[in-house]
């Protein structure tokens, strides 16, 4: 049992979850000038670059079932943990939600329906944008980020800097895609606040773990195909 792996990684998720959805639940709007877009998406970049320096070298600091996927397709990670690491994840996340919940419900006026960072396609998208388009946007974005986190934690790479690679490629994917999905790009990021809203949000879950799940593998698959890896399997990333 690599128990510690695993906490680690339910952990880092629940950083992930309760800094990138915070920002955007809390602090995007508050009171009529708020952190914005671009908080929002320096809050879902930052939450990585802080906890890869955390528990890089504990757990390879994955924080989402679709690295982790995308990972083992590009040979740096067992098949066999892929499993164990995604349900921790999903506890983090969803372990975050109930706490962003209890925190921004204390606020008068709160309300559940305006989504709570929830990702959704067509009129739960908070541009309006269909469901292909989100589907696409998902794919993309997440094998993108799959091959820069490839990349960046490559043998031949410069030591040290892939957190801060891999934390900078987050934010330029939700300046992107915000206004389009949300921004997902992460299953389990999506799962937390879906529990709570419920409803519209569970019913377009699907799309949320498919299309990352997708362009996970697609990404570490390319990369792979692309770079000649060093000899044996590295699990994630690696901060020095």
């Amino acid at each position: 049992m690599n128990t510690k792996k695993y906490a680690a990684e339910a952990i880092g998720t629940f950083w992930l979850t309760f800094a990138g959805c915070g920002s955007a639940v809390i602090a995007a709007g508050f009171p009529e000038v708020g952190i914005g877009l671009v908080g929002v998406s320096l809050a879902f970049g930052l939450s990585v670059v802080t906890m890869a320096y955390a528990i890089g070298h504990i757990s390879g600091c994955h924080l989402n079932p679709a690295v982790t996927v995308g990972l083992a397709a590009g040979g740096r990670f067992p098949a066999p943990q892929i499993a164990p690491y995604v349900i921790a994840q999903v506890i983090g996340a969803v372990a975050a939600a109930a706490l962003l919940y209890v925190i921004a419900s204390g606020a008068p006026g709160f309300d559940l329906a305006k989504g709570f960072a929830s990702n959704g396609y067509d009129a739960h998208s908070p541009g309006q944008y269909n469901m292909m388009v989100c589907f696409i946007t998902e794919v993309v974005m997440t094998m993108m980020f799959l091959f820069i986190i490839m990349g960046a934690t490559h043998g031949k790479a410069p030591a040290g800097f892939a957190p801060l690679a891999i934390g900078l490629a987050l934010v330029m994917i939700h300046l992107v895609s915000i206004p389009v999905t949300n921004t997902s790009v992460n299953p389990a990021r999506s799962t937390g606040p879906a529990l709570f809203v419920g409803g519209w949000a569970l019913a377009q879950l699907w799309l949320f773990w498919l299309a990352p799940l997708i362009g996970g593998a697609l990404g570490g698959v390319i990369y792979r195909w692309l770079s000649a890896e060093p000899a044996g399997i590295v699990e994630g990333l690696k901060t020095a």
